[in-house]
């Protein structure tokens, strides 16, 4: 075990490296907030804006602005060129974009819809009287380990006070409405068990918002010539209507004929089932991992068929002219979209880019494409909580797994060692993860015995919490009454749902502590990029954000600067979550003039 001489609850805003995030004594906040009609929510229409300056805790400093909606742009660059202060609104999503269109970029923010929704959740809040009215979501059964998606929203999900009938972002007639509520928040955070941890967390999420935002305006620069040649190549000539592009259709008939189905549809489920059964391929489902153990001439055509039938309904020609527009690709971005803290898109399958079209985001001339990849991310995140002196040995100067491998686990096989260890993270009982595990067990007793707690929490019904204060949903009273069991068939039902939920909370702590390492490396990333030197081309700009991988988009003579803030910013980002601790988190950099180079 090792100390933290500058982390954890040490953690001090006056001494910290990233700024843009930090909650500084003494700074300036306010308040904005429009009168909007609710029907058209979101749209930018405001009216009778008030702006109310407050200090830092809340307190208001001056009277209350009142602008309109023709002088609200105006206003804002003139109060942020002088002072910079942080902005407090109900939802950046609602004020920023219009902001932007209008020329106007804000240093920071506080959003109190997406703070909300951490300190009602938080452990770290749990004796506070915000945490004690709110109410907090719970969970059924766990989502599959990969994706940990967003729960359903509440009624009152957007709503910023307790009251389900009270007020929602989009009704809120006063600024002191708003007020209160960041007098609540800002309470809630001193009087919970890690303030220091928490206001990190806060200002990151509130910075996250702006860079979606600011990423959703800049768009990431897409080549519609190369998408439409990628098209052709892999699927034909553009086809009318909606008609099926020519290869598609080669493939469709190929199938009829091997199948001995004339009229099949093969993009329908049922109609395929019935195909295969007829043929003597009796399959469960049409997944591709299924048909592949399947020898039999109809299953090659029908991979191809599958794959390219991705292609043309995920990123076909109706998605290049639903999504990208002036030679930009502007996907929206759903910050904490995911119940551990990672990032959704809504629409565009922003963060599912195939590897067919990666070369169609191409820089523009003059400019590059700096793309950073925090390499094995959530295993060092695990080594950093888990505070495992062993591996963090075996991770330095080098590939996490070939060092285990190199400690002489799996008998020095990398691919074993890669195996166990996300095993562990992710609660692999069987196959070779499975059998591994003692032995991992024995030799990382601290990092195993990390994730092992916390899938016990889970388990018996408790939450976790990542690194900086966001708690998973609590189980449901359904889920707790399914554990009280009368029966033998009932026993197996509770104790696989506890299994379910072991395996969900045990990668919950590891993924939701990389989302908030993520999110600091985020913000600070960008602090440097809006402090570079505009060069005569324009500056650097963030582009694209996927869980551990960020692109900028940078006039060449920029590209040494950007190199040199991505690696400070990933270095920052370990040491205010984690202090001055010997466990590395390297960042891969790639500067491409296509996304295809860059893996």
């Amino acid at each position: 075990m090792w100390s933290t001489p500058h982390g954890g609850d040490r953690w001090r805003t006056s001494g910290c490296p990233l700024h843009t995030v930090q909650l500084v004594q003494n700074e300036a906040m306010y308040i904005v907030l429009g009168a909007a009609d609710p029907a058209q929510e979101g749209t930018g229409s405001r009216e009778g804006i008030s702006l109310l300056r407050t200090d830092a805790s809340g307190t208001p400093a001056d009277g209350t602005e009142v602008l309109d909606r023709a002088t609200l742009a105006g206003a804002l660059r003139r109060i942020e060129e002088a002072e910079h202060p942080r902005w407090v609104w109900d939802r950046t999503r609602d004020w920023y974009p219009e902001l932007l269109a209008a020329g106007v970029a804000v240093e920071r923010c506080h959003d109190l819809t997406l703070c909300s929704a951490i300190l009602r959740s938080s452990e770290f809040t749990a004796g506070t009287g915000y945490a004690a009215n709110a109410e907090r979501p719970v969970m059924d059964d766990p989502p599959p380990l990969q994706a940990l998606p967003a729960l359903p929203a509440a009624p009152d999900q957007d709503a910023l006070f307790d009251d389900p009938a009270g007020p929602s972002g989009a009704d809120l007639a006063a600024a002191t409405d708003l007020l209160e509520e960041l007098r609540r928040q800002l309470e809630a955070v001193r009087q919970s068990t890690h303030p220091g941890r928490l206001s990190l967390l806060l200002a990151a999420e509130s910075a996250g918002a702006l860079i979606a935002a600011e990423m959703q305006h800049a768009g990431v620069p897409w080549s519609t010539d190369v998408h439409e040649a990628v098209l052709e190549e892999y699927l034909g000539a553009r086809p009318a209507g909606y008609q099926r592009p020519e290869k598609l259709e080669a493939l469709a008939a190929e199938l009829r004929a091997v199948l001995g189905a004339p009229a099949l549809n093969p993009d329908s489920p049922q109609e395929l089932m019935r195909a295969l059964h007829r043929a003597g391929i009796e399959v469960k489902t049409t997944r591709s991992w299924e048909l592949q153990q399947v020898h039999h001439p109809a299953v090659a055509p029908l991979l191809r068929y599958k794959k390219l039938s991705r292609l043309h309904t995920a990123n076909g020609w109706a998605w290049l002219d639903a999504w990208v527009d002036g030679g930009r690709f502007r996907p929206e971005y759903v910050v904490g979209g995911v119940v551990s803290g990672r990032w959704a898109s809504r629409g565009g399958g922003a963060l599912q880019i195939p590897r067919q079209i990666r070369s169609a985001a191409r820089a523009d001339r003059g400019w590059k494409l700096i793309v950073a990849d925090a390499a094995q991310l959530e295993p060092r995140v695990l080594v950093a909580l888990a505070q495992d002196s062993t591996m963090a040995a075996a991770a330095r100067g080098k590939d996490l797994y070939a060092g285990i491998a190199a400690q002489g686990f799996g008998g020095g096989d990398r691919a074993k060692a890669k195996g166990a260890l996300l095993g562990a993270i992710y609660g692999a009982t069987t196959g070779e993860s499975g059998r591994l595990l003692p032995e991992l067990t024995r030799t990382y007793p601290r990092a195993v015995g990390y994730v092992e707690a916390a899938a016990k929490e889970g388990a018996r019904g408790g939450v976790v919490t990542t690194r900086l204060g966001r708690s998973c949903p609590p189980p449901s009273e359904r889920w707790r009454q399914a554990q009280h069991t009368t029966s033998a068939e009932e026993q197996r039902r509770a104790d696989a749902l506890a299994r379910s939920r072991g395996r969900f909370t045990r990668n919950f702590v590891v993924q939701g502590s990389a989302a908030d390492w993520a999110a600091c490396w985020l913000a600070e990333l960008r602090r440097r990029l809006r402090a570079m030197p505009a060069q005569p081309e324009g500056r650097p700009e963030l582009v694209f954000f996927l869980h551990d991988e960020v692109m900028v988009h940078a006039p060449e003579e920029a590209v040494p600067a950007v190199v040199e803030a991505v690696e400070a910013s990933a270095a920052a980002a370990k040491e205010l979550l984690f202090g001055r601790i010997p466990v590395e988190f390297p960042v891969s950099v790639a500067v491409v003039d296509s996304y295809d180079q860059a893996k």
